[in-house]
């Protein structure tokens, strides 16, 4: 298993109950809770979602016919999965549902509560769904910390679902185990899954299909006729989209002032085509100041949209239903959307604030003190012409290379990171989308700076002619009136980079590049006149 918040974590099967109830003490602090609900009482570490999702390991035969023989064998000994786990298969294309279904696998899946929910994107982008109302109850009501586990390739904090403390990464076969087993509390090496028929303990051993029944199930079903069957109807949707009207004479589209989907995105409102003065940073605040390992996830959160979130307001306000919310990343063509939900991840700790117990995507504004929403308090410094700063710890961008984490960023009106490094994905992305990347060095920390909250900052030397890693300093102005340098250096490798940075990112150099280039086409043709 891999978890139980990165894919990183890697775990010994034996071993997951006790990195559960580390997580647990960490979350909670205290004695687990039981919530006593009908009968049966799901308890901290109860599985709430288990998933067999696209798109990794349902791409492997052996794997997905494992996960159904064993339901199969399940199925047999009478096994069932208790009412609070939310199954799903979603498999990553049509010829995995084919061979399933060929093979009478799917008919087991099914029966334990695995049917084929879609072919895209599912439970590891956040597209779970809701959960169980009873289960709402459990979470909001008592505190229930749940877990997931799936087969996909992402587990990172708050993005399989909102109210799904923990999560595993998995086998598909694994998935429906833990199912059946209804916790990732139960050393499945050593203590049965679940009770069968006359209350017989069945353990995992009992369940998992030999080698040879996967190849026997897969023999008849697994050919060319399959794929050819799911590629013939492959080009019904190029056809859908071929006839999707612009909504003008032209080859534009027409933006939908109405649409809460996709709107006229604002990178280069305000853009002059002459190239901007290289300058420094003067009077910025520190906006956040965060950990070590702050992921794309934590910076702009892939998964569902809750309905007392930022962005979920604002949905709400334009006439959204609830169950229409959707998730991140399906509304990432509206950056109303994404920019609301920047920072907002409810795992991101802001050590500004962590004195004070406060969680999740909260800023204190400066000079008076008031903690706000990330968004609200990143437009009320835009209104005053205040430069953001985030200091961070170590590998910085952590996690899925999504554009909307430097994107959310840059609209926030942040400036510059500081962190002690980067990962080089998302420091890239940092630098198209106009952002200064830099490192502390000579072992210095976010610590090293004793921040809290404030003080203003100025970077200085960015006003010269940098080379790649080049030094500038950072002048920490303290309410005392006292100051302090810091040396930094700026993590860009490449003269091409910094061009990118001295634009204001990719979007502004790429436009006046375009607009140089068709200027000297023109004179080039006038002389040959």
């Amino acid at each position: 298993m891999a978890g139980p918040r990165n894919p990183a974590e890697r775990v010994a099967l034996g071993f997951v109950p006790a990195s559960v109830s580390a997580e647990i003490k960490r979350l909670r602090g205290d004695a687990p809770v039981s919530v006593p609900i009908e009968s049966e009482r799901p308890e901290d570490g109860a599985i709430l979602i288990a998933a067999i999702t696209s798109c990794t390991t349902t791409a492997n035969p052996q794997l997905m016919a494992g996960a159904g023989l064993l339901a199969r064998n399940a199925r047999q000994r009478g096994l069932t999965v208790p009412w609070w786990v939310k199954t799903s298969l979603s498999p990553g294309s049509r010829p995995t549902a084919g061979y399933l279904a060929d093979s009478g696998l799917q008919a087991d899946l099914d029966a334990l509560g695995f049917h084929v929910t879609g072919f895209g994107c599912m439970t590891c982008i956040g597209n779970s769904g809701e959960l169980d109302d009873r289960v709402n109850a459990c979470v909001k009501e008592y505190g229930l910390l749940g877990a997931a586990v799936l087969s996909g390739n992402r587990n990172f904090e708050g993005r399989v679902h909102p109210s799904v403390k923990l999560a595993y990464l998995a086998s598909p076969a694994l998935v429906v185990a833990y199912a059946l087993a209804g916790t990732v509390r139960r050393n499945l090496e050593r203590e049965p899954i679940t009770v069968g028929r006359n209350d017989t303990p069945v353990f995992l051993a009992d369940i998992w299909p030999t080698q040879q029944q996967i190849d026997d199930a897969l023999a008849p079903v697994i050919g060319p006729k399959l794929f050819a069957r799911a590629d013939s109807d492959n080009h019904e949707g190029r056809i859908l989209w071929d006839t999707v009207s612009t909504g003008v004479s032209s080859s534009l589209f027409a933006w939908s002032g109405k649409s809460t989907y996709l709107r006229r995105p604002p990178y280069l409102d305000g853009m002059k085509m002459d190239k901007p003065a290289a300058e420094n940073i003067y009077g910025a605040r520190v906006f956040l100041v965060v950990g070590d390992r702050v992921t794309t996830d934590h910076i702009s959160p892939a998964g569902s949209i809750s309905e007392d979130s930022v962005a979920g307001q604002y949905l709400r306000a334009h006439g959204v239903r609830r169950a229409d919310f959707n998730q991140f990343n399906t509304r990432r063509g509206n950056h109303e959307v994404m920019i609301r939900g920047g920072f907002s991840n409810p795992g991101l700790v802001n050590e500004l604030l962590a004195p004070q117990g406060i969680k999740g995507g909260y800023v204190r504004i400066q000079p008076e003190g008031e903690v706000l929403p990330v968004f609200d308090a990143a437009m009320r410094y835009d209104k005053r012409h205040v430069p953001l700063v985030v200091v961070a710890g170590k590998e910085y961008g952590a996690g899925s290379s999504r554009d909307w984490a430097a994107k959310a960023t840059a609209l926030l009106g942040i400036r510059s990171v500081i962190a002690e490094n980067f990962e080089r994905i998302h420091r890239n992305n940092l630098i198209s989308m106009g952002i200064w990347p830099l490192e502390f060095t000579s072992g210095l920390t976010r610590r090293d700076l004793a921040l809290d909250g404030s003080e203003e900052l100025d970077i200085l030397g960015l006003d010269c002619e940098l080379k790649p890693t080049a030094g500038v300093t950072l002048v920490v102005r303290r309410g005392d009136g006292s100051s302090q340098a810091f040396q930094l250096i700026v993590k860009v490798d490449t003269q091409a980079a910094l061009q990118s940075l001295r634009h204001g990112g990719v979007l502004p150099q790429t436009l006046r590049e375009l607009e140089e280039t068709t200027r000297r086409a023109g004179q080039s043709r006038m002389r040959s006149v």
